[in-house]
């Protein structure tokens, strides 16, 4: 596995098995992480990020159980190709608006202009195009 910096932050709010989910998805949608590529192992990631090492199973078994990864006992874990989604359901979309205004709200709480936040947004979003 290349270089990649993670890290979970014990004071947040979000579980940590989830911080490690998202930093990893956010790499494997931008193409960071290859198909076939190997990831550290569980326990030495949880070493690594000083974790609990169940911790770090639950955010590779959730990325296995979205397609993203290949987890058996006793292997390494490898970053699997994954077929394009399905296109997303009425349900998926209402999901992901009520999801993004809570995190919009959120940061305007934190004193961030609409501007910024709109920029920010676009920018991941075109970072994301292939």
């Amino acid at each position: 596995m290349q270089d990649l910096a993670l890290f979970v932050d014990p004071t947040a709010p979000t579980p940590a098995y989830r911080q490690i989910v998202d930093q990893l998805r956010n790499y494997l949608v931008e193409g960071q992480l290859r198909p076939g590529e190997v990831l550290p192992g569980v326990r030495r990631l949880a070493i690594d990020l000083g974790v609990h090492f169940n911790t770090v199973a639950e955010a590779y078994r959730t990325l296995a159980q979205e397609g993203w990864l290949e987890v058996s006992q006793g292997k390494a874990v490898r970053v699997l190709d994954r077929a394009q989604p399905e296109p997303t359901t009425a349900d998926v979309e209402l999901g992901f608006r009520q999801r993004l205004r809570v995190l919009v709200t959120e940061m305007r709480g934190h004193g961030l202009s609409v501007e910024t936040l709109s920029r920010e947004l676009r920018a991941a979003a075109e970072g994301m195009k292939s």
